[in-house]
């Protein structure tokens, strides 16, 4: 397994036994799919390792279930760390055959290390935010049943995108009420 092709493919057949759905598709490999088109817009030079972090940022996402942990704040700040930490433990077993410096770059990517000074994690950022906005924004709305809360996560989502990110956002297609939502998050995060 050295092609990147490969290393996809393995990414995407861990993700196939998602029980939870999108568009017909097992949802984590739908997102990783989805997250990986949104790095190769964003820069069409991506580096490998960026790419798998993408295919894999919820990577067997549904073998640690949020409902494992305490509801709040803090429960969902450890079920996120976890997460991240799975994800990127997971993804070295896959490619355990590949460049271990690969390997090594694409689980840092996952695990979000150097957010905010690390190029290519921010465009591993951008891309799993922009999934997220196609994938779940009404479903996390509606859970968490108040449009004023969405509006708040929200605004903490743009203040951690790039100004691409931002434009790239722009161009997805969305429905009034989700529209509405993201207008005053935009707004929020600008005062």
């Amino acid at each position: 397994m050295s092609t990147l092709h490969d290393l996809l493919a393995a990414v995407d057949a861990d993700n196939a036994d998602d029980p939870n759905q999108f568009d017909g598709r097992p949802l984590a490999q739908a997102q990783g799919q989805m997250a990986d088109a949104w790095v190769t817009r964003l820069d069409p030079d991506a580096a490998d390792a960026v790419r798998i972090a993408a295919r894999a940022h919820h990577l067997r996402r549904w073998d640690l279930p949020r409902a494992d942990y305490p509801e709040g704040r803090d429960g969902y700040l450890r079920w996120r760390r976890d997460q991240k930490k799975a994800h990127a433990e997971r993804l070295a077993t896959i490619l355990a055959a590949a460049d271990p410096q690969l390997v090594e770059r694409a689980a840092a990517i996952v695990q979000k290390k150097g957010l905010g000074s690390d190029p290519e994690v921010q465009v591993f950022e951008d891309a799993v935010c922009l999934t997220f906005i196609e994938t779940q924004f009404l479903e996390t709305a509606d859970k968490l049943g108040d449009d004023d809360k969405m509006v708040e996560v929200v605004a903490k989502t743009l203040l951690k995108m790039s100004a691409a990110g931002h434009e790239a956002a722009a161009t997805i297609a969305l429905d009034e009420r989700s529209a509405e939502i993201i207008g005053r998050a935009t707004q929020q995060a600008a005062d």
